[in-house]
């Protein structure tokens, strides 16, 4: 199974921070995001390794290179001068991650969920499986419910923690260019084929400059 790395966003609310550097290479205890997500990955036997490229990609480029010191392969999908979002910057690289199921996880979350686990829970008829998280307090509301281990779209509803295991046919007919992953997701959910877990273990996310302040000062206690 290969995995892909969400790595291409400008990161509006991490400025001033990422008008230097990209989101995913700012550091907190002792490591860059990414190399977090590298080595959570690697240790789950995770090595096939896509990351999308945008905003300073060439900077993420010079500094993961082609991942050996990680342990993994990093293959690189340039998207240009503007990302391509969510949904697009998967759907653009699909031509690197295999014919069978994959990884997708956010570059700028940290958590200490084991990447072994989503990959055994995805059934044979279920286009993707999702990893839910408790709401933290900037997304109360939640996205998704669920119903054993059925991903469904109803109260009480849970986070959507950016990580997810996903087949091909989730991206069938999708648009080209740039779209969000969202309405996709809700698409499959609503027909009833994702399965989905609650991961009530450590998650952060770090949009802004506080939350990586946070999770640095977290990380180093």
């Amino acid at each position: 199974m290969r995995a892909m790395i969400l790595a291409a966003g400008r990161g509006e609310r991490m400025r001033p921070l990422s008008d230097v550097t990209p989101k995913p290479l700012l550091r907190a205890g002792g490591k860059s995001l990414i190399e977090h997500q590298l080595a959570a990955l690697c240790a789950a036997g995770l090595r096939e390794i896509v990351v999308n490229l945008s905003w300073k990609g060439e900077m993420l480029r010079a500094a993961l290179g082609d991942g050996a010191r990680y342990g993994v392969r990093i293959r690189y999908s340039e998207e240009g001068g503007e990302p391509l979002e969510t949904g697009g910057g998967v759907a653009a690289a699909l031509h690197l991650l295999g014919d069978g199921p994959f990884v997708v996880v956010s570059a700028d979350v940290w958590s200490d969920y084991d990447f072994r686990a989503c990959s055994e829970r995805l059934e044979s008829t279920d286009v993707a499986h999702f990893v839910l998280t408790p709401n933290p307090d900037f997304h109360p509301h939640g996205d998704f419910g669920l119903e054993g281990a059925r991903v469904v779209d109803s109260e009480p509803r849970y986070t959507y923690a950016n990580i997810g295991v996903f087949r091909r046919e989730f991206f069938s007919d999708c648009p080209a260019g740039k779209f969000p992953l969202a309405p996709l997701m809700f698409r499959w959910v609503r027909a009833g084929r994702v399965s989905g877990e609650v991961h009530r273990g450590g998650w952060r996310n770090v949009g802004t400059p506080q939350q990586l302040a946070e999770l640095d000062q977290a990380l180093r206690r």
